[in-house]
């Protein structure tokens, strides 16, 4: 299993400040355990007050800073740690799990989550014209970065104007463009960068994921794939496998029993009927797979599920 971890660095004073500031903000406007919504579309408010382990969920392009306390995000069988010091940066929608280890009410983790619209960052790339992005071999679609003060001085800006709801309309639009011209323009840029141009293969991945999430329940022919978003087989199965570390079968499999599960909860459909929905027409080959990837078959999982609630 691949360990990513942050550098040990010096803690700067004039961001220590800011990262305090940052904490307070969260905390007032996520008073509890959970994510909240703000007036801010884009922008949440996570805390959690207690060890969380949560299972595999699509998780969107996003920006995730932590203000207090540090987290583990699972990509298939890699491991990547965050903390208050580096950010971590989602550019396509992936399937992940996390982990919090340690939090309590006295000291939650707490931290943001600003969503990414990659049109965005088209629309700033076509606007700003060449920006100096650095070329290089396109890795995950999940990445950590060392936070600087450029950046967490926009974003403790951007949360700010939870105070000023008049401010909103006008100012945080402007702040969310600076923040995504930050993210273009640090080391690991070209990540964010890569899926925005048209005509590159990373932003042709991008279109077989959206294609899969929207068609999971389809059976896959990888040559179709391939042909929909014009690549080679074997240009998408080694590019797709480079930015999401699965197969697009494995892609597939891990929407599909998510939908699953969540069909069963949400909706109270039982195990044969949630697969077939999501298009397994084996109910043991479906019972297998689900416990291989949430660690229990379907009706002792739900029983933990409920359990939680």
């Amino acid at each position: 299993m691949l360990q990513s971890e942050p550098p040990s660095v010096q803690v700067d004073d004039d961001m220590e400040k800011q990262r305090a500031e940052l904490a307070d903000i969260i905390r007032r406007f996520a008073p509890e355990d959970g994510i909240f919504t703000t007036a801010i579309a884009p922008l949440y408010m996570v805390r959690y007050d207690h060890p969380v382990q949560s299972f595999p969920t699509l998780a969107q392009p996003a920006l995730c800073i932590l203000a207090q306390g540090s987290k583990d995000v699972r990509l298939g069988d890699e491991s990547y740690t965050y903390d208050p010091l580096n950010y971590l940066v989602l550019s396509v929608a992936m399937p992940l799990s996390g982990r919090i280890q340690h939090a309590t009410q006295e000291h939650p983790n707490l931290a943001l989550r600003l969503d990414i619209d990659p049109a965005h960052i088209n629309a700033l790339i076509a606007e700003a014209g060449p920006m100096s992005v650095p070329t290089r071999p396109t890795g995950r679609g999940l990445y950590i970065e060392r936070i600087d003060s450029q950046l967490l001085d926009a974003v403790l800006r951007l949360t700010r104007l939870l105070s000023t709801p008049k401010d909103i309309a006008m100012l945080a639009p402007l702040i969310q463009r600076e923040i995504l011209y930050r993210l273009l323009r640090s080391q690991q840029g070209y990540q964010l960068y890569e899926i925005a141009i048209s005509n590159s293969q990373t932003h042709r991945v991008t279109q077989a994921i959206k294609w899969l999430n929207s068609n999971y329940e389809q059976p896959l022919r990888i040559e179709d794939l391939a042909r929909e978003v014009n690549l080679s087989v074997s240009t998408l199965h080694h590019r797709f496998k480079s930015v999401t570390a699965m197969s697009p079968l494995q892609y597939q499999k891990q929407l599909r029993l998510q939908e699953a599960r969540r069909l069963m909860l949400a909706d109270g459909l039982d195990a044969s009927a949630a697969g077939y929905r999501v298009g397994y027409e084996s109910p043991s080959q479906f019972s297998r797979e689900y416990s291989r990837l949430f660690g229990a078959p379907p009706l002792r999982d739900l029983a933990r599920l409920r359990k939680r609630v």
